[in-house]
């Protein structure tokens, strides 16, 4: 049961990550209620993985904190909106320690990507306004490549 109720979790996750992706394309903002649904959904996620509360969940808990302590410091500088921060610390409390290097990764490829995407639609326009990136999108595309690739890769 444990182990069907983490994939139901995962799947609900996932659609998630697409709702506040869609969101910050259309309207550049993640709302707080989708990521403190996020963030809360990691506990029973936890306990269907049979995470013990000390030391496991106190790790990620942990891990979660650190990763956005760092991204609040980014959004102090202006490099990151407040919706992306607290969604980067939310998905950060799904994950184990390897796992959000790699989402940190593929998170900063994407959004990457992405800003250069808008800025050759922005140079095509000939615009001269400020380009607010969607780094939600860049987030959520990290967030379903590391919840995906276990169910992917059959050889990891």
């Amino acid at each position: 049961m444990q182990g069907h109720l983490s994939t139901i979790l995962l799947g609900i996750m996932a659609l998630m990550l697409l709702l506040a992706a869609a969101g910050d394309l259309r309207s550049r903002e993640i709302p707080n209620w989708l990521n403190g649904a996020i963030a809360l959904l990691a506990i029973p996620f936890w306990w269907s993985l049979g995470l013990s509360p000390w030391p496991d969940m106190a790790v990620h808990l942990g891990v979660a904190f650190g990763v956005f302590a760092l991204f609040a410091l980014l959004f102090q500088f202006g490099f990151m909106g407040g919706g992306d921060v607290k969604m980067i610390g939310a998905v950060s409390l799904w994950l184990p320690i390897g796992a959000i290097l790699g989402l940190l990764i593929i998170m900063s490829i994407a959004g990457g990507i992405l800003t250069l995407a808008m800025l050759v639609r922005r140079r095509l326009a000939k615009s001269k306004e400020r380009i607010a990136v969607p780094y939600g999108v860049a987030i959520a595309f990290g967030g379903l490549w590391v919840i995906a690739e276990p169910f992917v890769n059959q050889f990891a």
